[in-house]
Formats: structure tokens, C-alpha cells, sequence
């Protein structure tokens, strides 16, 4: 199964992407079997180093109150199971750092959104409710994976909660109004809604509930990506315009700024002319396709590394035959060829991206599947046609001999830098000379 049946099976979700929920009934509980199970909780409880706070909150919700129960140190079973039995909902806030499926799926739907996905679990016992009402400054995809819940999903309540920009505080029962949705979700639907749609959910009496939610489009918007270039825009228009260089009136601060707002002055007029007009040649000076790699730099560093198939593996630095044995090193004298097939290892596993004069290769392969624990990855980039070659290729191999590089050493120390990166792989496993 594939991550993008996981989250819907049909064109439904595109029609109503960031307008309204959508709810996917599947009468299939198997729907999303070996995703993820209460019995992989327990087991990641017990082999991993699980922080509370930090990957796993104990929740309540009762009598209207809020509550976060985590205590300092490590989750271990034997008290984590009592905060559940006590009526307490576990959130586990990155399984992905956990669960190779988990990752998986996640690694693969963030190159077909084009921004971060996410995901946290959530484990709420029969009879309770965890969290109360909000709205998410994310678009939320519910994976129903064991259980029942009750779901209510209410509209935002003004044009302000369209589309927010953060999420909400806690909200009270009689501040968000009716619910436009109602629902019970079994195990194997899907439940989807857009930011600033607020929601609440509770147990119902007679089963337990596990979900998970992938989450994405987090500060993903056109403003977003203007706060990236208007910056950019107007450093350029100061330096080749002398319009935008010229100074302001002596005596602007007499006619203009909140004490003057109320005033009927021609002057404000005519200044406000040219604050427009200076806006509307700003556009002439818009970098935009450099606005655009800023927003992918980011974009890289949040990604999580690509998941590699066995022959992937195989046949990257990852699965080189480099080893020590007999008091030694050995199969360190592997070598490409120029008759050596090679790729990427993913479509978004690289991009180039321009900064003044340098052209930069950010890259994912050497992320954490933790949030931003490492720096970005990024090698400048010499062989720039080469390397747009090489990316536009995917998913095709193309020979080392291919590259568009003046040289065959050119071409050899390329393919041999991405090599070590981890950043290609080749069509078959390179062997020891």
C-alpha cells in the first residue's frame, strides 16, 4: 500500500484541501494494518530512551480542565500504563524517530506535499477525552488505526481563524459553537480538516482508541513565502533604483503616523501616492526563483532522510563492501567508472539552490529522523549543469561519462563526491578491485 492510499483513496481531499473536512469511510478495520499498533508502542516504550515532554505527554481533559501529567525523566511501561489505566491519554510526539514504517511513509509524503510532514500518536483509553477543543496551524490527516473515537469538527469563527498562522489556546464548550461534523471514526477511516478548523474528540465507552496524525503545510503559505522575498526585493530596488533612494519629506512626521491618521491633509495624500507606487515598482525587483530556494533550504533541513530499499543500499555508500578484517582494512579500493550507472537516491533527496553568485547543493540523506538535530547538509556546487543533469535524470540512471562536465576528471570527481555522500547510488553493487 502506498502513502498516498494511507491517506485517501479518492480526488475528494484535492477539491477540499484547505477549504473543509472530508471524512473517508472504509469498512475495512485491516485498512492500515502494520502501520502502527499499540503493540509497537509498548514495544518502542521499552527499548528506546522515550522522554516525557520531549517524545511522549500524558494527557487529560475532564470537567472542561486541561491537564498535562508528564514527570521528569525517562516513560517506562510500568508507570506509563498506570497513567492509562488511571484514564490518561499518550501522546507520542515523533514516531517517526521510532517506527521505520512510520518514517516511511512520512519521508515519501513530504516530497509529494512539498513541505514537512509529521506525525504524532495518540492512545486514548474507553470513557475519555485527552485534549480540549483548539484548531492546529497544520493540515490534519486522522488515521484511524485501532479502536473508535468520536470526532466533532467545528467551521473557524471568524475570516481572522481562516487559515491561521499558529495554533490556538484551549477553547471552552461554549465558545466555538456548533459542530459542522459529528462523527465516529472506525478503525481503517480516514478523517481530514484544514488548519483553523477547530476539533475535539472522546472515547466512546466500550473500546479504546489509537490514531495517528499526519500533519503538514505548517507556515507553507504565499505569505510565507513573501516574507522571504520582499526583503530581497527591496535590498535590490535601493541599489538600482534612485527612486527608492531618494528622502523622505522634511516634514513627514507632521503629517503622517497614528497622530495624524484622523487629519484631512493633501500631503498625506500624495504621500501615501508614493508609498503605492514605489510598492507597485517593487514587483520589477522581485528575486523570485532565489525567494523560492530560500524557502527549499528550510524546507531540506526539515526533511526527513530518505528510507532505503535493500538494493538501495546495496548499491550506495551505505552498503559499500569497506570493512576490517585480518588485522586490516579491506574493500576500501572500490571505484566508479565511467561506465557506471548512477542516480539519485530520491527525486527530493537534493536540490540546488542560488545565493548571489554560489550555487549550493543542500541535500537530505544525512538528516535525523529527529527534528533539526543536525545542521543543514549543503556542498557548493562547481559542476552546476552537471549536477541539474543528473537531478532532472531521476528516476532514470544515466552513466558517469553522461555528466556535462569539461573533463573526464570533472565528471570522476563529481560522481565520487556524491558517492561518499550517500547522495547516489548505482545501477548495480560496486565490488572490491
Amino acid at each position: 500500500m502506498t502513502p498516498l492510499k494511507l491517506l485517501n483513496s479518492n480526488s475528494s481531499t484535492i477539491e477540499n484541501w484547505e477549504k473543509k473536512p472530508i471524512l473517508i469511510q472504509r469498512q475495512n478495520p485491516d485498512y492500515y494494518k502494520g502501520l502502527f499498533s499499540t503493540a509497537e508502542f509498548d514495544c518502542i516504550l521499552r527499548n528506546n530512551d522515550v522522554q516525557y515532554g520531549v517524545n511522549l505527554d500524558v494527557t487529560s481533559y475532564t470537567n472542561g480542565k486541561r491537564e498535562t501529567h508528564n514527570p521528569p525523566g525517562r516513560a517506562l511501561p510500568y508507570t506509563l500504563w498506570d497513567f492509562y489505566e488511571s484514564g490518561c491519554s499518550l501522546r507520542m510526539l515523533n514516531p517517526q524517530a521510532f517506527s521505520s514504517t512510520v518514517w516511511q511513509v512520512l519521508s515519501i509524503l513530504q516530497e509529494k506535499f512539498g513541505s514537512m510532514a509529521g506525525a504524532n500518536v495518540y492512545l486514548t483509553p474507553a470513557r475519555t477525552q485527552g485534549f480540549a477543543p483548539h484548531y492546529d496551524d497544520i493540515e490534519a490527516f486522522i488515521l484511524q488505526l485501532e479502536g473508535k473515537k468520536h470526532w466533532r469538527v467545528y467551521n473557524p469563527r471568524s475570516e481572522d481563524e481562516v487559515l491561521p498562522l499558529v495554533s490556538s489556546p484551549n477553547f471552552s464548550q461554549d465558545e466555538i459553537g456548533q459542530p459542522i461534523m459529528d462523527v465516529v471514526l472506525e478503525a481503517g477511516d480516514l478523517l481530514y480538516f484544514p488548519r483553523g478548523f477547530i476539533h475535539q474528540d472522546d472515547c466512546l465507552p466500550d473500546t479504546h482508541s489509537l490514531h495517528l496524525t499526519v500533519s503538514s503545510f505548517q507556515r507553507n503559505s504565499w505569505g510565507d513565502l513573501l516574507l522571504k522575498l520582499m526583503p530581497a526585493a527591496l535590498e535590490t530596488a535601493m541599489e538600482e533604483d534612485v527612486e527608492f533612494r531618494k528622502g523622505l519629506p522634511l516634514d513627514y512626521l507632521q503629517f503622517m503616523g497614528v497622530q495624524n491618521s484622523e487629519k484631512e491633509d493633501p500631503r498625506r495624500d500624495k504621500f501615501i501616492a508614493c508609498v503605492e507606487g514605489l510598492m507597485k515598482k517593487l514587483v520589477d525587483y522581485a528575486p523570485v526563483d532565489a525567494a523560492v530556494d530560500q524557502k527549499a533550504k528550510d524546507f531540506l533541513h526539515d526533511c526527513l532522510p530518505p528510507v532505503l530499499s535493500a538494493e538501495e543500499k546495496a548499491s550506495s555508500v551505505y552498503g559499500a563492501p569497506a570493512r576490517w578484517g585480518d588485522g586490516e582494512a579491506l574493500g576500501v579500493t572500490v571505484q566508479l567508472k565511467g561506465q557506471t550507472q548512477i542516480r539519485l537516491l530520491g527525486a527530493g533527496a537534493a536540490r540546488l539552490c542560488g545565493d548571489g553568485d554560489t550555487v549550493t547543493l543542500f541535500y537530505t540523506t544525512e538528516n535525523s529522523r529527529v527534528y533539526h538535530k543536525e545542521e543543514p547538509k549543503s556542498i557548493e556546487m562547481k559542476h552546476i549543469d552537471a549536477m541539474e543533469f543528473l537531478i532532472h535524470s531521476y528516476p532514470k540512471f544515466v552513466s558517469v561519462a553522461c555528466l556535462p562536465c569539461e573533463t573526464v576528471e570533472a565528471k570522476m570527481s563529481l560522481a565520487e563526491l556524491l558517492f561518499e555522500k550517500g547522495l547516489i547510488h548505482t545501477a548495480e553493487p560496486l565490488t572490491a578491485e
